[in-house]
């Protein structure tokens, strides 16, 4: 169910967030913060999965030639999105938080935003685009996840970088680029929202 491993040397992941820059907080900034210090503690709680939107790829859907080994033919990170999956990464970090595991959807622009914020990632076909599947295909999918995220045990959690589509088809919500939605999953039952993750 689970593929290959996806790597950013971790020596290079510690220069490229460091070059990044910190702003002060004020007005809508720091209701911001409040709201991300809330999620902080729903993640130290655990028992949660954070379902993470990729990081800005411009455009909508992949090319005609989409091929999924194929970073090539597929939509992928810019500068903003690559600098934005460092920001998610950076707040991690800031927070002393380390997921229990990362899963990623097995396309470019999901592995890549999992790798520059994590260093690594397990790509699983769960997580991907629901796009050219068949019904039934979806459905085997949305079960594997439920199952999966029931299993997270109190005091961790997990982060899957995936699609608006997934977030969608698994929670009833989807968020903007590099957004997470906090799930927790009872049995088979569908995921219920305790926050939202934003950090720009």
């Amino acid at each position: 169910m689970i593929c290959r491993m996806h790597r950013i040397p971790r020596r290079a992941l510690l220069r490229s967030s460091l070059a990044l820059p910190l702003w002060p907080l004020g007005g809508a900034q720091a209701s911001s913060a409040t709201e991300t210090s809330a999620t902080a503690t729903l993640l130290r709680t655990g028992g949660v999965v954070v379902a993470l939107r990729h990081a800005l790829a411009p455009g909508t859907f992949d090319p005609p030639e989409f091929t999924l080994g194929d970073c090539s033919t597929q939509r992928n990170l810019n500068d903003e999105g690559r600098a934005q999956a460092q920001r998610i990464g950076q707040w991690f970090q800031r927070q002393g938080l380390q997921p229990a595991q990362v899963r990623s959807s097995p396309w470019c622009r999901c592995m890549d935003t999992a790798t520059l914020a994590f260093g690594n990632a397990a790509a699983w076909p769960a997580l991907g685009s629901p796009r050219g599947n068949s019904k039934q295909t979806n459905e085997e999918h949305l079960g594997q996840l439920r199952k999966a995220g029931a299993a997270v045990a109190a005091g961790r959690f997990e982060v899957w970088v995936t699609h608006a589509f997934v977030q969608q088809a698994l929670a009833g919500q989807s968020t903007g680029s590099g957004e997470g939605l906090v799930l927790q999953v009872r049995g088979g039952e569908t995921p219920v929202v305790l926050g939202r993750l934003a950090l720009g």
